[in-house]
């Protein structure tokens, strides 16, 4: 028996082995995850915005803070005085595939009244006006087709509805207190809130559509 040629015979069976091994273990191809989006939305207390947006499916967090003014760094004290230009602020994270703009600037306007420049709810001055601040053209473009859209709804003109639109600058992020107040001080949120009459105020305006986030009522799209 020719023991040298044995070796020789079974190297092509054992290196289609290694081959077959190798292209079997060989990792799957990555699926490229979808970035997530942000925006800032200004909607009186952001204690309550930032509770009312967070539950929504496909946001993956907000955040309590301060945009559309001037200076660095402002202070709840400074904003709330209204000597900075600031509003009262969250800036949401969002899954786009779970949760489209479109469909978190509705749960937005419902969330809020409208037709009140001066404030919202109890809260008066412009660090508690409501405003879209927009990254980018497309976000210009759908904020502005929510206000034709959130217009037609409740039955008024465009220009009744006092919700400014504009570019963001910058956001500042609030104090640690601020964040995640309703949840870790629920008995004085849940206070607020209705004192407020924020509630109240919404039903009154939106009727069942308040705090909702479904189609326009004149939309079949979702």
């Amino acid at each position: 028996m020719n023991i040298s040629a044995t070796p020789f015979a079974a190297r092509p069976l054992a290196w289609l082995l290694s081959l077959l091994l190798l292209v079997c273990a060989a990792p799957a191809p990555a699926v490229a995850a979808t970035a997530a989006q942000e925006t800032v939305l200004a909607g009186g207390c952001f204690w309550c915005l930032e509770h009312d947006l967070e539950k929504l499916p496909g946001v993956l967090d907000v955040q309590s803070g301060y945009s559309g003014g001037a200076g660095a760094n402002p202070t709840y004290g400074q904003v709330s005085a209204g000597g900075t230009g600031h509003q009262e602020v969250v800036r949401v994270r969002f899954d786009p595939i779970r949760i489209s703009y479109a469909s978190l600037l509705r749960s937005y306007w419902r969330n809020i009244d409208p037709s009140d420049g001066g404030g919202q709810f109890c809260d008066r001055g412009s660090s508690y006006r409501p405003v879209i601040f927009t990254s980018g053209s497309d976000q210009q473009n759908q904020a502005q087709a929510s206000l034709r859209s959130a217009a037609a709804e409740l039955g008024r003109s465009v220009t009744a509805l006092k919700v400014q639109i504009k570019p963001l600058n910058r956001f500042w992020p609030a104090e640690g207190y601020h964040q995640n107040y309703a949840e870790l001080n629920s008995l004085k949120y849940n206070y607020y809130r209705w004192a407020c009459g924020r509630d109240r105020r919404l039903d009154s305006v939106w009727g069942n559509r308040a705090r909702s986030g479904a189609a326009w009522a004149f939309d079949s799209k979702p």
